[in-house]
């Protein structure tokens, strides 16, 4: 449970970083992609562990309430799955059709760097 925990703060914090304050972010940034402990990010900004461990659940809400409310992973997800069927099509019945293949290459690309 720890790990989906993991993966899904770290999918949240992906999509909607730039909405969090400064030291939110930097504090998730440590804590879960840094693989800091509490312990040391409160060391490091001279706070108490409490207060560190209060930041992160706090922006971890927050960041499921943007998902509640904007959807952009769900979104994204969806478009991936379009977009994938999308390409397994043009490669079984438009294999030849260099135009259309160049048309999924760009949308691909497009939804990628979503």
């Amino acid at each position: 449970m720890a790990i989906e925990l993991n993966e899904q703060i770290n999918e949240l914090y992906d999509f909607y970083h730039q909405l969090l304050t400064k030291k939110q972010a930097t504090y998730l940034d440590l804590y879960y992609s840094e693989d800091y402990s509490l312990g040391e990010i409160a060391e490091q900004f001279n706070v108490s562990r409490q207060a560190v461990y209060d930041n992160i659940k706090r922006t971890e809400k927050t960041l499921i309430k943007y998902e509640e409310k904007l959807q952009l992973i769900a979104h994204f997800k969806r478009e991936l799955a379009l977009v994938n069927q999308l390409n397994d099509l043009v490669a079984q019945c438009y294999s030849d059709d260099s135009e259309l293949n160049q048309l999924v290459a760009e949308f691909e690309n497009l939804v990628d760097a979503q």
